[in-house]
């Protein structure tokens, strides 16, 4: 086998988990230990057996569902077209067999290229005659394979005729680079480095690989000097050409400029070459900035330009932001410009595979989030949120430095799991300035440099002795903290430090930068890279950091694709999820976690419309219109005196009162409403349930009287008081809700004398207001309440088709009426503190039904907290 250790193991697991994946059951352990044996004994593979037992077992239990899609029903469009002609394979199996070589298993292999030939027959037939031109989106899950989602279709796309691809890769050189360098891979089959024109990926499994032709490199984006001193023409090769490109205003123009010039015809137009452009971080277009370069109206306007110049085109976004400004207005025109870039055709939502690392595990799971989350207190006094370019950091955090040696003794543990040769990185992302960037990195530089120097010193000395070292003591105190119960003791963790440093490295990763974050290189030299990346926007967008372990993340934005695309920590972690931290600020970890939730509502809202064959339009309006789409668009654009009137859309929506007054007089009064409205029954019949009592089939009316009474806190009165306009708007439709009465038996409650038992909740910092934790009231489950078990067995049976426990979402959808939930919350700090607080959520399926709203920075910074990092002062962008 080969000499190289790192793609020695990845052969011979690839071949294990190709023999197992012919089975027909899932394999034991001890059945896939002795497959290993065997095999091993075949291929002459002298690698720890352990680890690559655990990564095939991973592997073949690994699975993905095939997603859901919204069409427009009207269009003159036959999906069926790639069933109904005979369309070679050749890159689509290069491509497949590739992934099986690199470890993915066969399950996912196949799913992948169902989902990509479902794809492929939402573009146009490219032998079709005439003019043509098809706009899409694929929503897909940060971190979670949407590369190679979109490989596999321009794969697919390339058998089936498509002669020019166009791939546009964020607004970054390392991302791009990194795009062209899977793209080499995947597709071109070999290498476009000038200096090392060598066959790799998929162009080493077929002499007779057709490969593609490509007029940009690693080094080198399209731009000018490219277009200057290329003569060639599309049509001057015989094979598809690809391009991957920057969005950026002078790539555009010279791209658009060299097609203009060299490939239109009399017409100005190029008619016979059909052109598939995918816009990778679609959402990216618009991100809001005043760099010339980077001007989201210009950079919009070209591709449009470009796309507008092919008679027979087809673009396609790829975002893992659903919430992207790509639903803004889906009627705009310019003369120029033309049609707006809106997904009119179809819009796919991609499922994540089974051993996904995302938002659900992090921040939802209540298990997995304790685990993985810790929270970040003290970094305000060293690197506070809102700093200028110049700041002058005086010292690391102490949590930094915490985090850091959390680092340190997972990838000790993670070589003694036999992970020695995987990559394992930690991320630092506490600035958007480079200079700032470059002075986090000193200090961390002096900090690593000491703990190797005490490391080498004390890893072989005797604990009492090592333990006077505050370096060692720091390292056990992170052990014994984090990972006691990792399966590894401190003895032999101690005994695997100094293994730690052999190929730890620290990297700056900006624009500026002058070393490349390069984990292939340590992959071709046998080894695990182990990194500590310190950065700001470019670790925020699409840059995979491999084999992320510990990510610490001080930044305060609420613009949900910023802020997700920060979230590198999603992806796979097989065989070390469970060492995985993640250090943020408790506003972070808020917002995130009301981001997980709301995605997550947002692709099962995508289901229902699939069901109701509603469009790609109606779904565009629907998120025009949702209560989140405001915040993002708003939270850094509206002036202090400037007004909006804007529609809000609270259709499938949980609304609930998160900000409370913390005055005891509005509590008192608000505890004697719940008590009078109880005592009349709220015009039903109560009955109880597992944690209170529910009341079905309320007049609407009545439910208006409560809220319209119930005095919330001043900061959330407006909020109320748009949910009592929908809750009206809806009356036709649904003249009757339920009403739940959310009680702990435990925690004073009194039914005679009709008073809730409290649910504890941890106090936020400020006094003057109780802004709640992951600004939820409910507890998830919550909206279970009251349901009949047939109900609920409908709602178990519609989560199981997406491979899922039941959420509140479904049991939502199941009611299909809005219920009101009223809950006591007492603090865990101030046993004194009654606080009623309420939530209401609205059944889906009213995705054109919106309410006016008048809304003023005073109102977005009322729901949404101060907004001090705004993606318009980033200096981390490429000139």
């Amino acid at each position: 086998m080969s000499a190289n250790p790192v793609q020695a193991e990845k052969s011979f697991a690839s071949a294990l988990i190709s023999i197992l994946s012919g089975q027909q059951q899932t394999p034991t352990e001890e059945e896939v230990r002795e497959k290993a044996k065997m095999l091993a004994g075949m291929m002459s593979f002298a690698g720890d057996l352990d680890h690559v037992i655990q990564t095939a077992m991973t592997a073949i239990d690994t699975r993905m569902g095939e997603g859901v899609s919204i069409v427009d029903f009207e269009a003159e469009h036959d999906a069926d077209w790639v069933y109904k002609r005979e369309i070679p394979s050749t890159y689509t199996d290069a491509y497949s067999a590739f992934l099986r070589e690199e470890g993915w298993p066969a399950s996912v292999v196949q799913s992948l290229s169902d989902v990509g030939t479902k794809i492929l027959g939402h573009l146009q037939d490219p032998e079709s005659d005439g003019s043509w031109d098809r706009r899409g989106l694929v929503i897909g899950h940060v971190q979670s394979g949407k590369t190679a989602n979109y490989m596999g279709v321009i794969a697919k796309a390339a058998d089936a005729g498509y002669k020019f691809v166009i791939v546009i890769a964020g607004i970054h050189n390392n991302l791009r680079k990194q795009t062209q360098e899977r793209i080499d891979e995947g597709f071109i089959g070999r290498s476009s480095d000038p200096e090392n024109r060598v066959s790799i990926g998929v162009g080493l499994y077929d002499r007779n690989y057709p490969g593609a032709a490509t007029l940009t490199n690693i080094n080198e984006d399209f731009n000018k000097h490219t277009a200057a001193k290329s003569g060639w023409k599309i049509n001057d090769f015989s094979k598809p050409v690809i391009l991957v490109i920057k969005k950026n205003v002078p790539t555009l123009k010279a791209l658009h400029k060299w097609l203009k010039d060299l490939n239109a015809q009399g017409s100005g137009k190029i008619s016979d070459i059909p052109m598939l452009m995918i816009d990778d971080e679609a959402d990216n277009a618009s991100i809001n900035t005043n760099k010339p370069d980077l001007d989201p109206t210009k950079t919009n306007s070209w591709i449009r330009q470009i796309v507008g110049l092919f008679d027979k085109s087809c673009y396609v976004g790829y975002t893992a932001t659903p919430f992207a400004n790509i639903f803004i207005n889906p009627d705009a025109y310019d003369k120029e410009a033309l049609e707006e870039l809106f997904p009119r055709d179809f819009i796919y939502c991609l499922d994540a595979p089974t051993t996904y690392f995302g938002p659900d595990k992090v921040f939802l799971d209540e298990e997995s989030s304790d685990l993985a989350l810790e929270r970040i207190k003290d970094c305000e006094r060293y690197i506070p949120q809102s700093h200028k370019s110049d700041y002058t950091v005086p010292d690391l955090p102490p949590s930094l430095y915490q985090a850091i040696d959390e680092f340190i003794v997972a990838r000790a543990i993670r070589n003694i799991r036999r992970q020695k040769n995987k990559h394992c990185s930690m991320l630092i992302n506490v600035s958007r300035f480079v200079a700032v960037q470059r002075g986090v990195r000193d200090l961390v530089s002096l900090y690593e440099s000491a703990m190797r120097q005490a490391v080498k010193a004390n890893y072989a000395m005797p604990e009492k002795t090592s333990q006077r070292n505050k370096y060692m003591a720091s390292l056990r105190a992170a052990y014994d903290s984090q990972y006691a119960d990792c399966g590894a003791s401190w003895e032999e963790v101690k005994a695997a430090l100094w293994s730690v440093f052999d190929n730890l490295r620290l990297y700056v990763v900006n624009s500026k930068s002058d070393e490349p974050l390069d984990y292939k290189k340590y992959e071709r030299d046998g080894h695990g890279l182990t990194a500590i990346t310190i950065g700001g926007l470019s670790l925020s967008r699409g840059l995979t950091v491999e084999g992320l372990t510990v990510s610490y993340m001080y930044r305060n934005t609420r613009m949900y694709d910023t802020l997700m695309q920060m979230g590198r920590w999603f992806g796979y972690r097989p065989g070390y999820e469970d060492l995985c931290r993640v250090h943020l600020p408790k506003e972070s970890i808020d917002w995130y976690s009301h981001i997980a939730e709301k995605s997550e509502e947002l692709r099962q809202q995508i289901r229902r419309m699939r069901r109701d064959k509603l469009t790609p339009r109606q779904f565009g309006l629907y998120v025009e219109a949702h209560p989140d789409k405001l915040l993002i668009t708003a939270a850094n654009k509206m002036r202090a005196g400037e007004k909006l009137r804007v529609k809000q859309n609270f259709s499938g929506q949980l609304i609930e009162s998160y900000l409370l007054p913390t005055d005891s007089e509005i509590n008192k009064d608000n505890e004697a409403l719940i008590t009078e409205f109880w005592k009349n029954g709220f015009g039903g019949k109560i009955e109880p349930t597992k944690k209170g009592w529910d009341v079905k089939d309320v007049p609407v009316a009545v439910i208006e009287d409560f809220l319209t009474r119930f005095r919330a806190a001043p900061d959330f009165a407006g909020r109320k008081g748009d949910v009592v306009s929908y809750l009206q708007l809806l009356t036709p439709e649904h003249p009757v809700a339920d009403v739940v009465l959310v009680s702990v038996a435990a925690n004073d409650e009194d039914e005679s004398a009709f008073r809730l038992g409290y649910q504890e909740r941890a106090r936020s910092d400020n006094k003057a207001i109780w802004h709640l934790s992951r600004e939820r009231v409910a507890s998830r489950g919550d909206e279970k309440l009251g349901l009949s078990d047939a109900q609920v067995e409908e709602a178990t049976r519609n989560a199981a088709k997406d491979d899922k426990k039941p959420s509140d979402y479904h049991f939502r959808e199941v009611r299909n009426k809005p219920l009101l939930m009223i809950h006591m919350l007492k603090s865990k700090d101030e046993s004194a503190l009654r606080v009623p607080a309420f939530g209401i959520s609205f059944p889906p399926g009213h995705y054109e039904k919106a309410i006016d709203v008048v809304a003023n920075k005073v109102w977005i910074d009322n729901m949404l907290g101060p907004v001090s990092d705004s993606p318009d002062e980033e200096d981390d962008f490429d000139e």
